[in-house]
C-alpha cells in the first residue's frame, strides 16, 4: 500500500503552541498511525510550499491512497493539482479528507457542494459514537470514545448524503455531526473524518488512529482505470448490424406510406 500525506505544515512552522503538540508536522504524526498498523506500507509526504505542493504527476501515480490535511491556505492550493487529484481519485485512488480539510478544493470538488458546517473552538468534549461496528473502516474501534478537548463542528454539513454514515459526534456544547462517512467517486473512494484540530493532540489518540490506518485500508486503490470520453466499443460476440443504406431505405419506405 503506497501511501501519500499531505499537509499545509504552516501552523507547526508559525505556532509554538502546535509546534510542541506536533515537532514533525501533523503529517509525520498520521503517516506514523498508519505506518504502525500496516508496517509494509509506503508513507510519503507532500506539504504546501513544495514544487506542486508535493504532488506531481509521479507522486500521484504513485499513490493508493492520499491523506488531506488542510486548513489555513485552501486558496494557495493550484487547481492543476486539484485536477490531478480528482483525476486520480476517479481512476481508483483513494482520498481520506481530515478535518478542516472539509473545506479544501479537492473535497469541494469531488462532492460538488460548499462543504460548510457550524464551529466554535472552546476546549469541549467529543464523543463519537460507532454507528457500523462490523464496518473495515470501524475494526477494532469502541461503541464509542472520547476526546477531552477538541474543537466544535455542526450540522448541517452541507455534503451530499453519504454512501456510507459511520459515526457519529456529540459535542458537549449540544451539536451533533456526522464526523465519519464515505462515497464512491468513479472508481475510488472518498472518506471524510473530523477530528484532527492543530491545537489538540488529537491524531495521539489511540481510537483516532485505529481509523486513520483503517481508512487507509479501505480506501486505498483496488483498481487504477481511467475512464476518459465515451469509446466506441467492438463487440465482442457477433451481433446484428444493418448497414446504414438498409436503415435509410426503411425510413424512406415509412414516409412513403
Amino acid at each position: 500500500m503506497r501511501v501519500t500525506v499531505f499537509n499545509e505544515f504552516l501552523h507547526e512552522r508559525e505556532s509554538d503552541v502546535v509546534r510542541e503538540i506536533y515537532p514533525d508536522g501533523i503529517h509525520a504524526a498520521i503517516g506514523a498511525a498508519v505506518q504502525r498498523s500496516h508496517p509494509d506500507a509506503v508513507v510519503g509526504y507532500a506539504t504546501l510550499r513544495e514544487p506542486e505542493h508535493g504532488l506531481t504527476q509521479e507522486v500521484i501515480d504513485g499513490t493508493d491512497v492520499l491523506f488531506w490535511w488542510g486548513h489555513k491556505a485552501h486558496d494557495q492550493v493550484d487547481d492543476a493539482v486539484v485536477d490531478r487529484v480528482q483525476s486520480a481519485v476517479l481512476a481508483g485512488m483513494g482520498l481520506v479528507v481530515l478535518h478542516s480539510g472539509h473545506y479544501s478544493k479537492p473535497f469541494r470538488r469531488m462532492l460538488g457542494t460548499t462543504a460548510s458546517l457550524k464551529w466554535r473552538e472552546a476546549d469541549e468534549k467529543e464523543r463519537l459514537w460507532n454507528l457500523q461496528p462490523g464496518h473495515p473502516l470501524l475494526h477494532g474501534v469502541p461503541d464509542y470514545f472520547e476526546l477531552p478537548r477538541e474543537e466544535m463542528y455542526g450540522e448541517r454539513f452541507d455534503v451530499p448524503d453519504p454512501d456510507e454514515l459511520l459515526m457519529i459526534s456529540w459535542f458537549q456544547g449540544g451539536e451533533v455531526f456526522r464526523s465519519l462517512a464515505a462515497w464512491r467517486r468513479g472508481h475510488g473512494t472518498v472518506v471524510y473524518f473530523r477530528p484532527g484540530h492543530e491545537t489538540y493532540p488529537t491524531y495521539y489518540d489511540a481510537n483516532v488512529q485505529r481509523v486513520l490506518a483503517n481508512a487507509a485500508a479501505y480506501a486505498a486503490a483496488k483498481v487504477r482505470r481511467p475512464d476518459r470520453g465515451s469509446p466506441e466499443t467492438p463487440a465482442i460476440e457477433p451481433v446484428p448490424n444493418p448497414g446504414k443504406e438498409h436503415i435509410l431505405g426503411l425510413t424512406a419506405t415509412a414516409t412513403d406510406k
